[in-house]
């Protein structure tokens, strides 16, 4: 593996770090993250991380009882690792388990409901209620709580002047994504092309962020919504994927001209001042050259709906309930990880140019699965989907298991699509019917 410390020289140093991701299917794994936001029991007041009851002595609750090592960041801690998992904050104080990539659907299950055990254990006294939510239901920017870092504080400075919703993205949504393995360059571009075209499809079935600041907001997926309107330059749908010819060389040539947000030396975030990461190669910065771990870090700092790193990453989906918590990756492995069920996925959607791709993120926003896809319905399309992915789930059933069949993780996916509505609009129904408005029994819905 090359060594990260190194000097760039050359784009082809770029290409070879991302073919250094290549790795046979048989040892294909699959990488589950998902925020939570939370909120104090009772008065539902948002947590700071000062304090008693705070997110700052949290993480070293966790790390003293449970085995976890801190990171710090000017003597606060700010993430926790262990093994190949990690627990780190989001701006406003989302907590994010970014899990580890494990072979099942089945393992990566597990994680997430042994993490859930572990936030319940290091509560006690905190009283905190962790809300499965793609937004804060109750809460804008100007009252949700700023984490102590760097990274953070610079880009706080920098997105507002890129995009309108830029701040509410960072303080305000919550997602569940997952992390997939390429073969090659070639079945990269196959796998990034499909998962492209579908994610506003899989948006649909999960989204779920229909209340904000105690209202109805008009959406189903307002998350979604505020990513339509956080700095363009990063984000969207990269039309460049379905051009002839695509692979590492065009998402590296326009990784480059996108304006980074930071420099980091000697654990130090200094503002790029947005010199974009094609001028720090030529130029420098203070005297400082450009690294493969300083192009590593730039990726991070990029968000379209499919990311490349050494892994493919889907990242459209709100967060959601535990029910349906563990169906996003099993959805997406049996769309991505059979040959035949993401040909399949592909041959449905690509009939659809990539205005009606873009026109579908919007209408999912607004109406989720009662959203049309050019001239068909979202519905439909999801429920095609779905069942390529169960197709493909019983294809790659992993032999040695006791219950080597992941299908049963898409349960709740199909139960969504026969109530023919997506979570988001489930929740606004509630909220003005049932529930009466009372945000007792919204956090009773969505709390993990």
């Amino acid at each position: 593996m090359n060594d990260l410390s190194v000097p760039i020289e050359s784009i082809d140093q770029l290409v070879g770090y991302f073919r250094e991701g290549e790795k046979p299917p048989e040892r294909w794994r699959v990488g589950t993250e998902h925020e939570k936001i939370g909120l104090y029991s009772g008065s539902w007041t948002p947590v700071p991380y000062e304090g008693e009851r705070g997110i700052g002595a949290l993480l070293r609750r966790i790390a003293d009882t449970e085995g976890w090592e801190p990171v710090d960041e000017g003597g606060h801690p700010i993430a926790l690792t262990r093994d190949a998992a990690s627990i780190t904050l989001e701006p406003g104080g989302q907590f994010e388990l970014s899990g580890a990539p494990l072979r099942t659907i089945h393992e990566t299950c597990d994680e997430f409901h042994s993490h859930l055990s572990l936030m319940e254990r290091a509560n006690d006294g905190f009283d905190i209620a962790w809300l499965g939510l793609g937004i804060n239901p109750l809460y804008g920017v100007v009252d949700v709580p700023v984490m102590p870092k760097s990274r953070y504080r610079i880009m706080r400075a920098y997105l507002p002047s890129h995009g309108s919703m830029s701040l509410e993205m960072m303080f305000t949504t919550a997602t569940v994504q997952a992390n997939f393995d390429y073969a090659s360059e070639a079945d990269m571009v196959q796998k990034m092309r499909m998962a492209l075209a579908v994610s506003p499809v899989v948006s649909a079935i999960f989204a779920n962020s229909s209340l904000s600041e105690g209202k109805s907001n008009g959406f189903v997926s307002r998350r979604m919504h505020i990513w339509q309107h956080t700095d363009p330059d990063r984000t969207g749908m990269l039309a460049m994927a379905y051009e002839e010819g695509f692979g590492y060389r065009h998402y590296i040539e326009w990784a480059l001209d996108v304006p980074m947000f930071f420099v980091v030396r000697d654990g130090e975030y200094r503002p790029a001042n947005g010199m974009t990461f094609r001028s720090f190669i030529e130029a420098g910065f203070g005297g400082q050259r450009a690294t493969l771990e300083d192009f590593e870090r730039h990726l991070t700092t990029l968000f379209p709906e499919v990311r490349l790193k050494r892994f493919l990453e889907v990242r459209g989906a709100d967060a959601v309930p535990p029910g349906l918590t563990c169906s996003l990756p099993a959805l997406w492995k049996g769309l991505l990880y059979d040959a035949q069920s993401l040909a399949a996925a592909w041959d449905r959607v690509r009939i659809h140019p990539l205005a009606a791709r873009e026109a579908a993120r919007s209408d999912v926003a607004r109406r989720g699965l009662a959203a049309r896809y050019g001239d068909e319905p979202v519905i439909e399309l999801a429920r095609d989907l779905a069942g390529l992915a169960r197709d493909g789930l019983r294809r790659i059933r992993h032999a040695g298991r006791r219950d080597p069949d992941e299908t049963g993780f898409l349960d709740p996916v199909f139960e969504q699509l026969e109530q023919g509505t997506s979570p988001g609009q489930g929740v606004v129904d509630r909220w003005e019917g049932d529930w009466q408005r009372s945000v007792d029994r919204l956090i009773e819905y969505a709390r993990y």
